[in-house]
């Protein structure tokens, strides 16, 4: 079962033989942006309670999103990232700040 994965689905279509190849979905950066409005600190909490990052981790891209205007919080499948831009963004505006979260594929 597990060679019928590997190789390419054969078919005949009109007298040609055609190879059809599955490909993978293509992953997903979840992305913050800089504002001049949420705090680090609020940045570094959305890291760790969403995505799941170390404290570490989420202060070194809390530091890149504040540097560099913009930061990867984790890549994900199609829907994992848009649900987790979606939380990160209701969970600021809750809180009452305007922090910008996007995806974009990888």
């Amino acid at each position: 079962m597990a060679d019928k994965k590997k190789n390419p689905t054969i078919r005949r279509d009109e007298q040609t033989l055609v190879k059809e190849r599955l490909k993978r979905p293509r992953k997903h950066q979840v992305i913050l942006h800089n504002d001049d409005f949420t705090p680090m600190e609020f940045v570094v909490d959305i890291l760790t309670a969403i995505f799941q990052r170390s404290d570490a981790e989420a202060t070194r891209i809390m530091i890149a999103v504040h540097q560099k205007g913009i930061g990867v919080a984790g890549i994900y499948s199609s829907e994992v990232a848009e649900a987790k831009a979606v939380k990160a963004i209701r969970y600021a505006r809750k809180s009452g700040y305007p922090l910008l979260c996007t995806t974009e594929p990888e």
